[in-house]
């Protein structure tokens, strides 16, 4: 075949097979990415048929790192990472730390060098943006307390990948042990390296913050959508490249700081939409190019080495995150669902066993080794997700510990002795403290109306109290969360929580509890919202019927008072 076709062929066996494949993992139940990576392994050098070009499909690969890194720029939000900060911070660095800890561990006692170790230990540690996601999303937990806590853990490690990418090119000949160990060289190095990335991300934070939103403003007054997707794409793959040619540092890293500074956008949100296709696209690409360097034979050749690898992404990391969460002190199914988010590695794992593999670092069977790791976790986590409730209430009813240790006292799951008697009595209960449910308190609290807040997030809870407002963090669903709410003695309960699986729950406990008491539901979905109608749950809110009738009552106020001034 023509060189010149090379491209052609590469493109098209992949994103044929992926779609392939792709659509059979999904039928079977597994993420889509296991297909793709299974497409990257057909048409790889390690197994009998076409063979895509290695070279153009590392280009590829390379353009999908920039467009993944862009995306996870473009949705960093420090806002969320800092609403679960004292979990997920400390939390995250441990973990990482532990799980390295392991995978070096296991590799100097497979005889590998320090470098290939560090390397291999680090693409065990950390999880995949994309395959979290979508599972918090598929269960519709994305939006509660554990899933925000999921997601700021994922935040920190991807900000420690962001850094190891950037410092293990110039560690990369120390570590491998074949440039001399001469420390001063290796500081100045590393100080030459950080001062051009500190150059990069001071031009990007003073200029690129306002430069690149003003672009996409002017393009977007164009008009043209074709012209906005353009700007968009273009700016992050040029900063990507610039950063490169310019700092000397990664695409990577160029193309994260690229989503950053795009996020400043108030057109950030179609600027993410516009851009998704091409994103999926590249990055289906991306997850082939990765299984092609998969070499299968490594399942039969080293079957065991396979299982420990496996075992420290599913059994090592989990028990360390769990154990962690436990010790800051939440609950049981709090530990089980962080646990279960990281029990897997992806996308960052490919692009760190490939800078390594570039380095020289890690030797061949430790990318396959990773690979295989990826493939079987990614596979398993829905397993893993499933099995979360179950486990929950085996590890209750089997552990007097674990028992113990739910039952705990908690500073901020009761109301201090000081409260005032005001919130104590025909006060309401505020169950979430989200957008909705922190206007509906401000509201409140204008009026000056007594009420106590039931909140998941325990560090929301202690800024309320900071605040002096009553509150107790736990779930509503738990009776006794209501019970420290008083909500025998309250003369409304209010649900703003925007995860309605649990408000008949929390209707029927509080129904118990206080049989007068009045209770007004917020939900975003008209099944729910008439079926909760149909058992006379209370005053129900759909989210989009109150917004129509919002905009239709100020439309017509606007329309009869031009129609006035007109006559």
């Amino acid at each position: 075949m023509p060189h010149s076709v090379s491209l052609i062929s590469t493109i098209a066996a992949g994103l044929g097979l992926a779609l392939i494949f792709g659509f059979l993992a999904v039928r079977l139940r597994l993420p889509a990415l296991v297909g793709y990576l299974l497409a990257g392994v057909v048409i790889g050098p390690f197994t009998p048929g076409f063979v895509a070009d290695a070279e153009i499909a590392s280009q590829l690969a390379e353009i999908g790192v920039m467009l993944l890194m862009f995306g996870v720029g473009l949705h960093f939000s420090l806002d969320d990472l800092l609403a679960v900060r004292k979990i997920a911070v400390p939390g995250a660095i441990v973990q990482m730390t532990v799980a390295t800890a392991l995978g070096m561990g296991l590799a100097h006692w497979w005889g590998w060098n320090p470098g290939g170790a560090l390397v291999f230990g680090l693409s065990l540690s950390v999880a995949s943006t994309v395959v979290l996601l979508r599972a918090l999303e598929s269960r519709g937990i994305l939006d509660s307390v554990n899933g925000r806590i999921a997601v700021g853990w994922l935040v920190v490690e991807d900000l420690a990948m962001v850094l190891v990418l950037v410092l293990l090119p110039p560690l990369g000949g120390w570590l491998s042990g074949k440039a001399d160990a001469d420390v001063n060289e290796l500081w100045k190095t590393l100080g030459i390296t950080l001062l051009q990335v500190g150059g990069f991300v001071a031009l990007m934070l003073v200029v690129g913050r306002r430069f690149f939103p003003w672009v996409l403003w002017q393009v977007q007054r164009t008009g043209s959508r074709e012209l906005f997707t353009l700007c968009v794409v273009a700016a992050a793959v040029s900063i990507a490249f610039g950063a490169t040619a310019l700092f000397g540092v990664s695409f990577a890293l160029g193309a994260f700081f690229a989503g950053m500074v795009m996020r400043e956008s108030e057109f950030s949100h179609r600027a993410a939409e516009e851009s998704l296709p091409l994103r999926d696209a590249f990055a289906v690409l991306f997850f082939v190019s990765m299984g092609m360097l998969f070499d299968p034979w490594v399942l039969l050749e080293r079957p065991l080495q396979v299982l420990t690898v496996v075992g420290i992404i599913i059994v090592g990391k989990t028990l360390a995150a769990g154990l962690l969460v436990m010790a800051f002190r939440y609950p049981l199914n709090t530990a089980l669902t962080v646990s279960a988010s990281l029990a897997q590695i992806g996308e960052f794992s490919f692009i760190l066993v490939g800078l390594g593999a570039s380095l020289g670092l890690l030797p061949p069977e430790g990318q396959s080794l990773v690979l295989a790791g990826a493939l079987i976790s990614i596979a398993l986590n829905q397993l893993v997700f499933k099995a979360v409730e179950p486990a929950h209430q085996w590890i209750l009813a089997k552990s007097p510990l674990a028992r113990k240790l739910e039952a705990r006292g908690d500073p901020t799951a009761e109301l201090p002795a000081t409260t005032d008697a005001k919130y104590l009595s025909n006060h309401v209960v505020l169950v979430g403290y989200g957008r909705v449910g922190r206007r509906i308190a401000e509201a409140l609290r204008v009026h000056h109306i007594p009420f106590v807040v039931a909140e998941q997030n325990r560090e929301a809870v202690e800024r309320l109290r900071d605040q002096g407002m009553a509150a107790v963090s736990g779930d509503a669903v738990e009776p006794e969360v209501l019970i420290q709410a008083h909500i025998a003695q309250a003369r409304m309960l209010v649900i703003a929580t925007p995860d309605t699986l649990d408000v008949r729950q929390m209707v029927t406990t509080a129904r118990a509890l206080n049989a007068a008491i009045e209770i007004v539901v917020r939900t975003h979905n008209e099944a729910e919202a008439r079926l909760l109608d149909s058992e006379k749950a209370g005053k129900v809110f759909l989210g989009e019927q109150e917004l129509a009738q919002s905009m239709t009552r100020h439309v017509l106020e606007r329309a009869a008072a031009a129609s006035t001034a007109t006559h």
